[in-house]
């Protein structure tokens, strides 16, 4: 049985994180009217995507430190204040450096958002609870990331590309005060901000995130040095922003792979769709929705089966299933379209599995103090590996065409089964009970 705290915090926070996960790919199936009416060019376009995605990766540590210090509630309602604001000011952009900028707001509340509603709902739930928690929050966040090109289409084409902002705004106004009366306030370790940490996990970020979009090599090499400089900083510092475990560390890679698979595909199959199918964006982003069924429906229930079994067996099985599916998709790419919702289908359920145990891995099996902590380091790594498979396989895509492209997308879910194997055997929180979602 779940209390009312706990379904009050489980639904605030998987229904912020769906809305920051949402506008990262909502915009897509719109640019091409906001390069219209705010007479944009091209690299303008980019720039409205790119600047929520810079801004986001490079602030989620960040976000997890100030929770821990001036309290995980607080922050995160702070978070989706500004982000609520920034919806606005995008939707009244008088041009595209105004909607850059306020996209680059935007972000910099996900970033606050996205670490700190794992944080919360975490720290609500006991450990044997936490699988099943992760699996709602988990289907709904995938679920966000398959409906955001069709979201984006409906409502530029049936009133316009505004209001994919303006939806925002009246979420953000219910949800803050109700984040402040409904969830209860947690804390981390109250230590001085470790400062040069910060900096140097915010420069590793930036550069990475930086190198992926422009396929640049020098930004590449210095966020590089700037990461591995963090990771000896922090073996060395006596209160690390990091979690450098085994478990964690595969986690994060796995995950990294996960979502790079998952983001990639995504994008190269909207654009195959209205490319070379020649549909027209609502009915591209329709097409998509096989990968969100999986999700949503399995997306509990793989958590509670994670609380029974323990995380790896899912992971693996789950990165598997979605390497399956996206090297099926690559093959059947200039098929019919029935051809192409089976494997669509398959890595989706891949995800479902997948996801859920991971975040449980990484996240739910953190000390307490240490949850904030562990979910700015596992969004940031989630951030860094969808902006990494947009690269390659936009990189393939120009090289060899789309088939080829989602067929190699296969490659990095097999980077995520290698992760998945280097987890800790570990054994279920308690005995086996029958697997049921509560009522």
């Amino acid at each position: 049985m779940t209390t009312p705290i706990q379904r009050w915090v489980l639904g605030l926070s998987a229904a912020a994180s769906f809305m920051v996960v949402l506008d990262m790919l909502v915009v897509a199936t719109a640019l091409s009217t906001i390069q219209r009416d705010l007479h944009a060019s091209l690299a303008d376009l980019e720039w409205t995507v790119n600047a929520y995605v810079l801004s986001f990766a490079v602030l989620l540590m960040t976000g997890a430190a100030l929770g821990d210090r001036f309290g995980r509630r607080r922050m995160f309602a702070a978070g989706l204040a500004l982000f609520t604001a920034a919806s606005a000011a995008c939707a009244l952009a008088p041009s595209v450096g105004w909607l850059i900028a306020a996209r680059t707001v935007q972000g910099a509340g996900a970033a606050l958002v996205m670490p700190l509603a794992l944080a919360l709902m975490n720290a609500a739930f006991p450990p044997e609870r936490r699988g099943w928690a992760t699996g709602v929050y988990g289907g709904v966040t995938g679920l966000a990331a398959t409906v955001g090109p069709v979201v984006g289409g409906a409502v530029t084409q049936g009133l316009a590309w505004e209001w994919i902002f303006w939806l925002n705004v009246p979420v953000g106004l219910v949800a803050v005060p109700l984040v402040l009366t409904r969830t209860p306030e947690s804390h981390g370790t109250r230590v001085t901000a470790d400062v040069p940490g910060l900096l140097l996990a915010a420069a590793g970020a930036f550069g990475v995130v930086w190198a992926l979009i422009h396929t640049a090599w020098v930004p590449l090499l210095l966020g590089l040095a700037a990461v591995a400089a963090l990771v000896v900083r922090e073996r060395t510092t006596t209160a690390p922003m990091l979690l450098l475990t085994r478990g964690a560390a595969a986690g994060n890679a796995a995950i990294f792979f996960v979502n790079a698979t998952l983001t990639g595909g995504i994008f190269l199959a909207a654009q195959l769709f209205q490319v070379v199918h020649h549909l027209g964006p609502l009915d591209a982003g329709l097409r998509l929705l096989p990968w969100g069924v999986a999700p949503l429906l399995l997306g509990p229930r793989a958590g509670a089966l994670a609380d029974r079994f323990g995380e790896r067996p899912l992971i693996v099985a789950g990165t598997a299933l979605q390497a399956v599916g996206m090297a099926w998709f690559g093959l059947a790419a200039g098929a019919s379209y029935a051809l192409q919702v089976v494997p669509m289908t398959l890595s989706g359920a891949g995800i479902a599995l997948a996801i859920p145990a991971i975040t449980r891995a990484v996240v739910s099996r953190s000390a307490p103090v240490d949850l904030a902590k562990a979910s700015g380091t596992f969004s940031t790594l989630r951030q860094l590996g969808g902006a990494f498979g947009v690269a390659v396989l936009g990189a393939v895509l120009d090289a060899r065409g789309y088939g080829p492209a989602l067929a190699s997308s296969a490659i990095l879910a097999a980077g995520a089964v290698v992760a998945a194997f280097l987890l800790p055997d570990r054994l279920p929180d308690r005995l086996p009970v029958p697997v049921s979602s509560p009522r």
